[in-house]
C-alpha cells in the first residue's frame, strides 16, 4: 500500500514538471494549450519537488511525509484550477492522495492515541532517576530455584536493575481463531516501582488504519481503539480492565524484564518440576500466574486464569491467557524473546490472537 501511494506521489510530481518546461520553453507540452507564465512555471516545479519529496519521505521519514504532502496538494490543486481546461484530470490524483494524507495528519493530532502516547513517554522518560544498583547473585536468594536459573540465563546478573524499558514489536493480530491476521506494529514503554505500562498498537483492517492504546498507571487501566485516530470504537475501563492489565504487567516483568521479578510484591509457590506460581499484588489488585521453564533455564510459558477478554469492547469474559515463548536473542546485554504469542483459551479451545517479534528493546532510559 505504501509503495503504491509513493508511486502515485512521485508520478504525479513528475507530471507537474511539464508546467515548468512549458513556461520556460524548454519543451513542447501537448497537454498544455496555453503556456503558463514563468512565475507559474516555477510554482509547477516547486509542486513537483514537494510531491516527489513526500513520496520519498513516506519511507525515509514517515512521521513527516504527510506535512509535506498536504502543502504539495494545496499548491498542486491551485495550479490545476488556474489551468483547469488543460490540467483538470490532475484533480483525480490529488483526491486519491488526500485521503491517506488526512489519515496521517489525524494520527498526529493532539487527541490521537499516537500523540498521547508520545507525550506521556516523553514526559515520563525525562524524569531522571539515580543509576540503579547492579544485580548480584546474592540478590537471587529469595527466589525459587527455577526463577534464579532464569535470571542467570537471561543475563540479568551483573547488570543494573531495571527501572524502565522501551520495546518495539512487529507482528500480527486477529480477533478470533477464524479471522485473518492483520499486520501490526507496537511501541511500549513500562516503568517499575511505581509500575506503569503504555502500549500503542497500529494496524489496518481492510485498508482502514486503527490505533489501540493500552494504558496502566496507578493501578487503573484503559483500553481505547480509534479508527483513523478519530472515531472511537472501543473505550474499555473498570475493574476487569484493571485486573487484566495487572496480569499483563506481571507478564511483561517475567518476559521482557526478568530482573524486576525480585520484588516484594510477588509471592512464589512451587507448582511442579520447573514450574512455579507467582502471586502479584499491585495498587490493591492481586493476580496469579504460572511460569514454566525448560532445562536451560529459559522461560517457555506463562499462563493466568485471572485475565478478562474483551468480547465487544463493553462486556468481558474470564479466560485463560498465555504467552508461550519461542527463541531468545541477546539485546542490550540481556537475553530477550525473539518471538512470542498471546493466546486465549475459551471453552477448552485455544487460539493465538497476537504474534509479536521483538525488534528493539532498551532499558533504563531515565537513568542519566
Amino acid at each position: 500500500m505504501r509503495l503504491v501511494l509513493a508511486g502515485i506521489l512521485v508520478g504525479h510530481g513528475l507530471i507537474h514538471i511539464a508546467g515548468f518546461l512549458a513556461a520556460f520553453g524548454l519543451a513542447e507540452v501537448g497537454v498544455l494549450r496555453n503556456d503558463p507564465s514563468r512565475p507559474a512555471g516555477i510554482l509547477w516545479l516547486v509542486a513537483a519537488v514537494l510531491l516527489v519529496a513526500s513520496g520519498v519521505l513516506l519511507f525515509a521519514f514517515p512521521a513527516r511525509w504527510s506535512q509535506v504532502a498536504v502543502i504539495a496538494l494545496v499548491l498542486s490543486q491551485g495550479l490545476i484550477v488556474s489551468s483547469w481546461g488543460d490540467a483538470k484530470f490532475g484533480t483525480l490524483a490529488n483526491v486519491v492522495v488526500m485521503f491517506p494524507v488526512l489519515v496521517a495528519l489525524l494520527g498526529q493530532a493532539p487527541w490521537s492515541p499516537r500523540a498521547r502516547f508520545a507525550r506521556e513517554v516523553s514526559a515520563g522518560s525525562s524524569r531522571v532517576v539515580m543509576p540503579p544498583a547492579l544485580l548480584t547473585d546474592g540478590d537471587l536468594a529469595p527466589l525459587p530455584g527455577p526463577v534464579r536459573e532464569y535470571l542467570r540465563f537471561a543475563g540479568a546478573v551483573g547488570k543494573p536493575r531495571v527501572v524502565d524499558y522501551k520495546v518495539s514489536f512487529t507482528g500480527g493480530l486477529r480477533s478470533g481463531p477464524n479471522d485473518p491476521w492483520m499486520k501490526a506494529t507496537v511501541e511500549q514503554w513500562s516503568t517499575h516501582e511505581p509500575s506503569s505500562r503504555r502500549f500503542l498498537l497500529r494496524a489496518r483492517r481492510y485498508g482502514v488504519p486503527f490505533d489501540a492504546f493500552h494504558r496502566y498507571v496507578g493501578g487503573s487501566a484503559t483500553f481505547e481503539v480509534r479508527i483513523a485516530s478519530l472515531f472511537p470504537v472501543i473505550d474499555a475501563r473498570g475493574a476487569e480492565m484493571d485486573q487484566s492489565e495487572t496480569v499483563t504487567l506481571l507478564n511483561d516483568m517475567a518476559v521482557l524484564a526478568p530482573a524486576t521479578l525480585i520484588d516484594s510484591r510477588i509471592q512464589w509457590e512451587p507448582a511442579g518440576d520447573r514450574i512455579v506460581r507467582a502471586i502479584f499484588t499491585n495498587e490493591g489488585h492481586t493476580v496469579s500466574a504460572t511460569l514454566a521453564f525448560d532445562g536451560t533455564g529459559a522461560l517457555v510459558d506463562f499462563w493466568s486464569d485471572d485475565r478478562y477478554r474483551t468480547v465487544d469492547g463493553r462486556t468481558y469474559e474470564k479466560a485463560r491467557w498465555s504467552t508461550p515463548v519461542a527463541t531468545y536473542r541477546e539485546a542490550d546485554g540481556r537475553k530477550v524473546p525473539v518471538h512470542a504469542e498471546a493466546r486465549w483459551t475459551v471453552a477448552g479451545t485455544g487460539f493465538a490472537y497476537a504474534r509479536l517479534d521483538v525488534v528493539d528493546i532498551a532499558y533504563n532510559l531515565r537513568v542519566r
